[in-house]
């Protein structure tokens, strides 16, 4: 079961937030937050897998709250889910320990992705997160954590020159459902058209 812990003073997107999360089998709210001192109390007590942390919040922000946690607690999972997506809030939260970073005004399904993807050791930045935030290696990792494992999969098979419909038999996937995740891909990845996803790919194989 993925305990999780929402930190935000916003009560619709709680609601919001919570009602997406009510069927998930494996996923449960332990506890909701309205600010940084309860946050903390809440996490030290009940110890959930996962925190969805709002950064402005009162009494205690979202970045110094993820540095107290990350320090006592560090197995817990943050995923930062603010309003903001400029480079300094990105860059502190990350420097926190953050392992995910969602913009509010995105769509809730994000969180689900964002929370499955965190708990396999794997880190979710939002789509909308620009790359250029980041410098050298690390904007090629963060453009890399914006693809799912499949969608990561994928793109080295691409790279390595297989057909979409190989692709499809070598996941036991549709040629339909490959076709959708190339799609995805190239709007994750801000890239016009096959042609140039084909370019990326055999560019960036042996890195995936």
């Amino acid at each position: 079961m993925i305990t999780v812990a929402i930190a935000e003073d916003h009560q619709s997107l709680i609601d919001g937030v919570e009602l997406l999360l009510r069927y998930e089998e494996e996923i449960r709210i332990i506890g909701m937050a309205n600010d940084g001192e309860e946050l903390l109390y809440l996490v030290r007590r009940k110890q959930p897998k996962v925190v969805l942390m709002d950064i402005r919040m009162p009494k205690i922000d979202g970045i110094a709250a993820t540095k107290i946690i990350k320090k006592e607690l560090p197995h817990i999972k943050i995923i930062a889910f603010s309003m903001f997506d400029q480079e300094d809030a990105v860059r502190q939260m990350i420097a926190a320990g953050a392992e995910g970073y969602l913009v509010k005004n995105s769509p809730l399904e994000e969180v689900l992705k964002a929370i499955y993807e965190v708990m396999k050791g794997n880190t979710y930045y939002d789509a909308t997160i620009d790359p250029s935030f980041f410098s050298g290696n690390t904007a090629q990792q963060i453009k890399k954590q914006v693809l799912s494992k499949s969608e990561r999969e994928i793109l080295t098979f691409i790279g390595q020159g297989k057909t979409t419909s190989e692709i499809a038999a070598i996941r036991f996937n549709s040629v339909s459902t490959i076709e959708t995740h190339r799609k995805n891909i190239i709007r994750k990845l801000g890239l016009k058209g096959k042609g140039e996803l084909l370019r990326y790919a055999i560019e960036k194989k042996y890195d995936f």
